[in-house]
């Protein structure tokens, strides 16, 4: 492990330095949200570190605080949890030849270790940028899912402190850069669409799996038939 932060430039290093502490505000947003909502504070802090997904997380919170059934809140995780698939075979290579680090890796395969791996060109900066990426976001992660779970409890109601909006902001600033796109955004924007029109109707947790249609619909335009 010492190799990996020794292989890590100053620039590289500050950047995953900035996401981790980011994280821990989001992990104590998590934290106090899923106690405001009824949880045990022992039960958000058990699920970071097994689970360690935060979208899927406050998926599954959310979906269960609004009245929506376990079976909805497991789906929508695991489809929101399904572009692992495609991250494991993109960077496979940097989480090692023996099936410990294998399974450790995958543990700590998230979109920012991914994002900061295939970012390097040179493959022992994108084994040590994974791993020190992966391993800072779960300490800081569950710290902060910890204290904001002990910290609900005295505070109450944490939207008084806005910490209802910083995960929320968090994936707004996230997906910007792809709204460039024009595909994207009009996949993005028919999927909102759907969802808002989908919720006075359906029980919570569905009209977000349902805009998931905006992604059918728009994107596989671009897909073209063979002559």
């Amino acid at each position: 492990m010492r190799s990996i932060w020794r292989t890590l430039d100053s620039v590289l290093l500050r950047d995953v330095t900035a996401v981790a502490l980011g994280a821990a505000v989001n992990g104590a947003s998590f934290g106090a949200i899923s106690v405001a909502s009824g949880l045990p504070w022992w039960m958000p802090v058990v699920m970071s570190v097994l689970i360690f997904a935060g979208g899927a997380q406050f998926m599954i919170v959310g979906i269960m605080a609004a009245g929506g059934s376990p079976v909805a809140a497991i789906v929508g995780g695991l489809v929101l949890n399904a572009r692992h698939l495609p991250f494991g075979l993109a960077v496979g290579d940097v989480l090692g030849k023996s099936w410990i680090s294998r399974v450790v890796g995958s543990h700590l395969m998230i979109d920012e270790s991914v994002a900061f791996a295939m970012n390097q060109s040179d493959p022992r900066k994108a084994k040590a940028a994974y791993w020190a990426c992966g391993v800072s976001l779960f300490v800081s992660w569950n710290v902060g899912v910890t204290a904001g779970a002990l910290v609900g409890q005295a505070i109450g109601d944490p939207m008084a402190f806005g910490l209802d909006a910083a995960f929320p902001a968090a994936l707004l600033a996230l997906t910007l850069p792809a709204l460039k796109d024009r595909k994207t955004r009009q996949a993005a924007i028919g999927g909102a669409a759907i969802a808002l029109v989908a919720t006075p109707y359906l029980p919570p947790g569905l009209p977000v799996l349902l805009a998931l249609a905006g992604l059918v619909v728009f994107r596989t335009k671009e897909v073209q038939p063979c002559p």
